[in-house]
């Protein structure tokens, strides 16, 4: 049965008719449009479940937003992060590494034309912990490039 519907589906063709492109106005896409440049877009770095509602109301108070910073689930653990100001925006996306639970949760800039299946996270803040460097190694020249060889190592992990 299932086979059937799959074969017709396939089959069927649009005229010319239900082609038609439906123009939208940018007056009807203003408004949202300014609501979303103040916004992140989000993904908890995790493959187990968990509370969508205790860990966003748990990030919300750490950020110190809880009233003012509007959540939307926009994909399987997916969120944007919508702020009343660019300065709350960017005091979290540069605040530093924001985990919970030990998930991390990824952070992105809004753009124009992203959607759920488009989003993409291409870095995420880490703290590094190297225990019992010399201490003529405990410079931030040494420290650049132990992260930078770090990050390169994960980008090759990654692919």
């Amino acid at each position: 049965m299932a086979d059937d519907v799959s074969q017709f589906l396939e089959k069927m063709t649009l005229t010319l008719e239900e082609e038609e492109t439906i123009p939208i106005s940018d007056e009807g896409r203003r408004e949202e449009l300014e609501s979303c440049a103040l916004s992140l877009i989000g993904k908890f770095l995790t493959c187990n479940p968990f509370n969508k509602r205790a860990a966003l109301s748990t990030i919300k108070k750490a950020w110190g937003l809880e009233d003012g910073v509007q959540v939307a689930e926009v994909g399987s653990n997916l969120f944007q992060f919508k702020f009343r100001s660019e300065f709350e925006l960017d005091r979290v996306y540069t605040g530093g590494l924001w985990c919970l639970d030990n998930q991390a949760l990824l952070l992105t800039r809004w753009e124009s034309g992203m959607t759920a299946v488009n989003v993409k996270f291409e870095s995420i803040s880490l703290w590094v912990q190297i225990w019992g460097a010399p201490f003529d190694m405990r410079t931030s020249r040494v420290a650049e490039e132990v992260g930078n060889r770090l990050g390169r190592v994960l980008e090759a992990a990654h692919q």
